[in-house]
């Protein structure tokens, strides 16, 4: 079966890899062909991402992720930036001092803007396109349902990869299937060290990840 994988990448970063940094070189395509079976032949890989700012303390956050989208460029993964943004706001606190202190604090928010729809819209367009007999998510954004009902009254079946815990409601109601991405997924799908990509380059992972 001709299967399509769509990686929306912050989601699976923060439900999967946040504070795993031995398990952050993953080879996406490896990931899901483990979670999936073996009938499942991955035709394309597409990854949703948005370029991250500098942390205070971690100047080299960036630099990681530009290797990373390298190496998964010389593995054939289709790669889609959508956009951060970062505004300050105010919201009100759990537990305000008391009068004359303010219930309110300014913070800075950030928020990564464009994934989930650019996700939709080409897992929508690979499908009127027949590129796939099934499109597989991995995400847990029940905002993906009504692409996955479309996609699914299009004759196609539609898979839910996501973190241990089950998928949202609306997700398991708009899909055929779903598999648990496990930590033995995530170990046993590491990319190489070393990789060379098409024009002899060679990409190493970062050391802070190894």
């Amino acid at each position: 079966m001709r299967t399509a994988v769509y990686v929306d990448g912050f989601n699976l970063f923060h439900s999967l890899l946040e504070g795993q940094p031995g398990v952050k070189w993953l080879d996406l395509a490896a990931m899901a062909q483990g979670a999936l079976s073996p009938h499942n032949k991955i035709v394309l890989v597409r990854y949703f991402t948005a370029r991250v700012k500098a942390p205070p303390g971690d100047p080299d956050m960036p630099s990681r992720q530009d290797v990373y989208l390298r190496a998964l460029r010389s593995r054939g993964v289709v790669i889609h930036e959508g956009n951060f943004t970062e505004l300050a706001k105010t919201r009100r606190l759990v537990n305000p001092p008391p009068p004359p202190g303010s219930k309110y604090v300014e913070i800075w928010h950030r928020e990564e803007k464009g994934s989930d729809v650019n996700l939709a819209v080409h897992m929508l367009n690979d499908a009127w396109r027949d590129v796939y007999d099934c499109a597989v998510v991995v995400s847990n954004d029940s905002d993906l349902a009504e692409a996955c009902h479309l996609v699914k009254t299009m004759g196609k079946t539609v898979g839910i990869l996501c973190a241990p815990k089950r998928p949202t409601k609306q997700l398991q109601e708009c899909s055929h299937f779903h598999r648990r991405i496990t930590q033995t997924h995530l170990q046993n799908s590491q990319l190489p060290e070393t990789i060379q990509d098409q024009a002899g380059r060679l990409i190493t992972r970062p050391a802070r990840w190894k």
